[in-house]
């Protein structure tokens, strides 16, 4: 499922003296993410150097970057437009979960407890203002694509959940943020066990948030949220030590 990138928190305006290389990073972080998935297309240029809020010299110029790292390709033709072909560099096989863990050190704790006062905050948010239809569809998209069990989506699909959601928080640093915390733990996540029940369990929990947030009933939504993030924080503490 491609994402909706006019929702996209790492889209927001780049601010500061370093426009080039936040518009790299910028780039960068939707890619890891998996906002924009290999095989998938950037927006068109002149729609993200709007959204971005830079030149579109400047936005060339990053793009190249990343086409030289080996992220992205220009392809020409009716179909053509900047594709990704890469989510990063890989340097043999992927670290295992304790590996990850113990290079984090006392930052997964503060991740995990960032992200459980952040997330909660960002669902009762969203459910406590009126959305757009658009926004109402994406949301269940979201939900429908998080509950497929092939591991190569799954994570991706997970994150864009959550992602949507802060996006429908209406709150520009709370959507950035979420997508900040999302990052760092996204190759941890990727990493623990495939556990069966406990992806039924994220699959409930991820229903009843969506369903709060869709009725308009925040305190539901809030602690669903914050149910869930207990649950992901339990299950990484307890097979990590």
């Amino acid at each position: 499922m491609a994402a909706d990138l006019t929702e996209v928190p790492v889209w927001r305006p780049v601010r500061g003296g370093n426009a080039f290389e936040i518009t790299v990073a910028r780039l960068a972080q939707a890619i890891r993410l998996g906002l924009v998935a290999v095989g998938e297309r950037l927006p068109p240029e002149r729609e993200l150097a709007e959204q971005l809020r830079v030149s579109r010299v400047t936005l060339r110029e990053a793009i190249a970057a990343l086409r030289e790292a080996g992220y992205l390709e220009s392809r020409r033709g009716r179909a053509g437009g900047t594709f990704v072909v890469h989510s990063g560099p890989t340097t043999g096989p992927a670290p295992d979960a304790g590996t990850l863990a113990r290079a984090m050190g006392d930052q997964l704790h503060d991740a995990l407890d960032f992200r459980r006062v952040l997330e909660p905050g960002a669902a009762a948010l969203a459910a406590g203002r009126p959305l757009s239809a658009a926004q109402r569809s994406r949301l269940v998209a979201c939900l429908t694509a998080s509950r497929e069990r092939d591991p190569t989506t799954r994570r991706v699909n997970d994150s864009r959940l959550h992602l949507a959601i802060a996006a429908a928080s209406g709150s520009e640093s709370v959507a950035a943020a979420v997508a900040d915390v999302q990052l760092r733990l996204d190759q941890l996540l990727a990493a623990i066990p495939v556990i069966r029940r406990n992806l039924d369990h994220s699959d409930a929990q991820h229903t009843a948030v969506v369903d709060a947030i869709l009725a308009g009933d925040p305190e539901v939504a809030r602690v669903g949220m914050e149910e869930h993030c207990d649950g992901t924080a339990e299950l990484l503490r307890g097979l990590l030590g």
